[in-house]
């Protein structure tokens, strides 16, 4: 088995376990002082402080360096890449929602984009009024009344529930790249990895001065935006600003969405 993709099952091994850990423990953490939805806020913080140390000494100086040294519309054109392989996952789940309206524009804005936007760097899918959907496995199942449960803090990956937590597994089974060579993907992981980050820094560097507790901003934020979405795409809360350098408003704080491909 090649190396990327063992680091990509260990990366996800660790947060089933994480999840497994969590049930075991979500009976004991009933104490009154525990936020309603939150039982597990100890192991949470803990996780998120973890989180937060690799994102202060890797990932946001990546972001920076990345933003100083790539023009503008080329960000703009890899944004655009990424954002083109996620319609497909968009597509898988909005068809297990039985929305077929929203699985049909999905498809038609990645064969529009592919073609005519060379790939997908070039957006002519929402110039032409073709919108953009966001969807995934944790959507899919609350769609269909599974209950968000717990939140959840995982390694790595970020704030989730034990419901959405699913996704990951499913987005990794479900993104292009995960069938390519690893010195292929690896390569576009990485690259995809920083350019998320890049657009929210903004956001994150407004939640830094701003948020008295990140911890629990960042729980709020992401808690309203999965029942915003849940909810049809209900107007979203805008934590965004403008980050150096860069030209698009930020979203909330939110972890790449699509993982590691082929590790």
């Amino acid at each position: 088995m090649k190396p990327a993709r063992e680091a990509t099952r260990a990366a996800i091994e660790i947060a089933i376990m994480t999840v497994v850990i969590a049930i075991g423990v979500t009976g004991c953490a009933t104490g009154s002082d525990r936020q309603p939805g939150d039982p597990l806020e100890p192991m949470n913080r803990a996780i998120f402080s973890f989180n937060d140390g690799l994102d202060k000494y890797v990932a946001r100086p990546a972001a920076v360096g990345y933003v100083r040294i790539t023009p503008s519309p080329l960000r703009t054109a890899i944004s655009n890449f990424f954002s083109n392989i996620g319609d497909l996952g968009n597509f898988a789940n909005d068809l297990l929602q039985l929305k077929i309206t929203d699985a049909t524009e999905d498809i038609l804005r990645f064969a529009f984009n592919s073609t005519f936007g060379l790939g997908g760097v070039l957006d002519w899918a929402s110039a032409a009024g073709l919108p953009k959907h966001h969807q995934d496995f944790g959507l899919t199942l609350g769609h269909y009344g599974v209950p968000a449960g717990p939140y959840l803090v995982l390694p790595l990956f970020g704030p989730s529930t034990f419901r959405d937590s699913t996704g990951w597994v499913f987005a990794y089974f479900t993104t292009p790249t995960t069938y390519l060579p690893a010195d292929v993907s690896v390569p576009l992981f990485g690259v995809n990895f920083v350019s998320e980050r890049s657009e929210l820094l903004g956001a994150t560097d407004l939640l830094s001065v701003a948020a008295l507790d990140k911890y629990a901003f960042v729980r709020d934020a992401y808690m309203q935006r999965r029942r915003s979405l849940l909810n049809m795409g209900a107007s979203l809360p805008d934590y965004g600003d403008q980050s150096p350098g860069t030209d698009a408003p930020m979203p909330p704080p939110m972890v790449p969405s699509t993982p590691p491909s082929s590790p």
